[in-house]
């Protein structure tokens, strides 16, 4: 039900480094075997940065769905789509303008801190400014309960929780809501009426948190409910009116792990990133060449791992028994710089290994991509199409 859904993006930058590959991908495989997950190419949120130069967003979209794939991400497990191709996000976005207050979006803390970071920019568009909005919509489309987000991103999904209330309180009352909400509840058969009519006594008398979950399981359960139905009880189990849009949570993902050749973050843009499909020499030539801890000048100068970026990379990719070698070793002078980085380059070379060999089959035939991504479209559009109809309709702009 659309009650567990999953829902992530990325914006096109081209084919993507071990950083994205344990910073993200890695997590997007696991979810999508334990939920209904779509993932897409956010090219319309790259716009709102680089809107003078869009003429490369196609191809470094499919190349990095590409890397997506290779990752272990299953279109047969997971929807993958574009989101320009699913115009209805637009739709969305325009109709949930008309009752933002423009005090939200100046006040999401990333709004001035990008305008810092990007100041050789123009941004002062408002594309730029209703960037939260169009991420809030491509949420609320697809009525997704869980976003995976670093910690930086929390305040934006509380944003898109607010503008879901608020559409919800706006445009969710309807001559009758507590009758039909009622009628409804004796749907569920009388034992579970009575067990979901107990649950929501607790949670409005008492703030339960825990009757709240288990009323909402209760609901998630009703494979044969009416939609028109399940809004009403989600909406009157809160004690508010039809609940149109959810209220996604965000699903907080640890940064990751792995440094870049530098020790600071990996970035292409920095110049320390390993490609996910970077050939095995030049990968091993990056690693060797990286930095270490400054103290150990000559081989025999003892050092200490925890200055040194290829500890980062150990922390990843070595058992505790590698690096208590490696502790022990470099802090004793046992051994140089170049005997250290080996064993890493070992264990990316084997992680990258099966990832260059999906990767290639996709790279020998584009139009796999093609197909993957134009089957996604149409899963998402049916998706999207469905939350739109609800939405017309509550705001009475339902012609049929």
């Amino acid at each position: 039900m659309f009650e567990t859904r999953v829902l992530s993006g990325m914006r096109p930058t081209g084919a993507l480094h071990l950083g994205h590959y344990h910073g993200v991908l890695k997590n997007w495989v696991r979810l999508q075997s334990e939920h209904p997950c779509l993932f897409f190419v956010a090219d319309w949120h790259a716009l709102t940065t680089d809107y003078e130069a869009p003429g490369v967003l196609q191809d470094v979209g499919a190349d990095m769905v590409i890397d997506w794939l290779a990752a272990g991400v299953d279109p047969n497990q997971a929807t993958i789509f574009v989101q320009s191709l699913v115009p209805e996000h637009a739709e969305l976005h325009l109709l949930l303008s008309m009752m933002t207050p423009l005090g939200w979006l100046e006040r999401v803390p990333t709004y001035k801190d990008q305008q810092e970071k990007l100041a050789d920019k123009d941004l002062s568009t408002y594309g730029f400014l209703g960037y939260p909005l169009l991420q809030a919509a491509d949420i609320l489309i697809y009525r997704a309960r869980y976003v995976p987000v670093g910690e930086d991103q929390v305040p934006h999904i509380e944003f898109t929780r607010e503008l879901a209330r608020r559409f919800n309180h706006l445009y969710g009352r309807e001559p009758g809501f507590e009758d039909k909400a009622k009628a409804a509840v004796k749907k569920l058969g009388s034992k579970k009426a009575r067990l979901f009519n107990d649950l929501r006594t607790k949670f409005l008398e008492s703030g339960d948190a825990e009757a709240l979950k288990r009323a909402q399981a209760l609901l998630d359960e009703q494979q044969n409910m009416p939609r028109g139905d399940r809004e009403r009880l989600y909406g009157w189990l809160e004690g508010s009116g039809k609940k149109i849009l959810v209220e996604a949570e965000a699903l907080l993902t640890e940064a990751s792990k792995l440094s870049g050749l530098d020790g600071q973050k990996m970035s292409k843009s920095y110049g320390n990133a390993i490609g996910l499909r970077e050939d095995p020499e030049t990968v091993a030539k990056k690693i060797r060449t990286m930095p270490t801890d400054p103290a150990r000048v000559k081989r025999g100068d003892p050092g200490t791992p925890q200055k040194c970026p290829v500890w980062s990379m150990h922390a990843v990719y070595s058992d505790e028994a590698r690096k208590a070698w490696v502790e022990k070793g470099c802090t004793t002078a046992a051994f140089g710089c170049l005997e250290c980085k080996q064993p890493v380059i070992d264990s990316v070379l084997a992680e990258l290994a099966p990832i260059r060999e999906r990767a290639q089959a996709y790279l020998d035939d584009p139009t796999l991509v093609k197909n993957i991504l134009a089957d996604g479209c149409d899963k998402a559009r049916k998706l999207a199409g469905e939350t739109m109809r609800d939405v017309r309709e509550a705001m009475g702009l339902s012609y049929t």
